[in-house]
């Protein structure tokens, strides 16, 4: 099937975000005289679909505005010392857009957060559109990203694939139809996954020329 877009997880795909996740979240917990949580224990928690993140993190129902305040507080402040693109990255999101596709980011991270990521690793300007979770009902699991991004692109889900490294964005790509490839350089860990960011490419390219 004609692939004309290329939707990317961008924590833990795009971006080792590990540290700088895991201290905001830490910062949040702080807030609310919670304990810190190990780095690892965080990192394993973020992509596992069968955790109510907002509850296992803050003690909450819901993710509430002042969660978010104090997140955004502490990436903002921290960003430019705690985020780095993967090895490679760069290389293939310029490839494809001179392969003539559309590129988006669908990601649980606020807009924001995720706005001033991409800009400080100088990748913002390869998208052509952002979905965050503030920007849809409900986050990933939910296709909700997916979808909002199809329609800005006019596409149907069939002619777009998601590129993500967990189980929320898989259950999402399934959720809205859409072909998914799972990726295991980031927070997930997945044997049968593309394991380097050249063998992404390559997988990528192929559909641009098989098209």
């Amino acid at each position: 099937m004609l692939k004309k877009a290329i939707i990317f997880d961008m924590d833990g795909t795009l971006v080792d975000s590990s540290r700088a996740l895991s201290n905001a979240i830490n910062h949040v917990r702080e807030q609310l005289h919670l304990p810190p949580l190990e780095h690892m224990d965080i990192l394993s928690k973020i992509n596992d679909h069968s955790v109510n993140s907002a509850q296992y993190f803050y003690k909450s129902k819901h993710f509430m505005p002042e969660h978010q305040k104090w997140f955004s507080s502490y990436y903002s402040a921290n960003h430019h010392r705690e985020l780095v693109l993967y090895d490679g990255i760069k290389e293939l999101l310029r490839s494809l857009k001179e392969n003539d596709f559309k590129l988006a980011v669908a990601t649980n991270a606020y807009r924001k957060s995720a706005i001033e990521s991409l800009a400080h690793l100088d990748i913002h300007d390869c998208f052509d559109a952002v979905v965050c979770y503030d920007d849809v009902k409900e986050g990933k699991p939910s296709p909700q990203m997916l979808e909002r991004i199809t329609e800005l692109f006019s596409l149907e889900t069939e002619h777009a694939l998601f590129v993500g490294d967990g189980e929320r964005d898989q259950m999402a790509a399934i959720r809205a139809g859409m072909d998914y490839i799972m990726v295991s350089w980031g927070f997930s860990k997945h044997d049968s996954a593309v394991n380097s960011v050249e063998k992404l490419q390559e997988i990528l390219l192929g559909l641009a020329v098989n098209s």
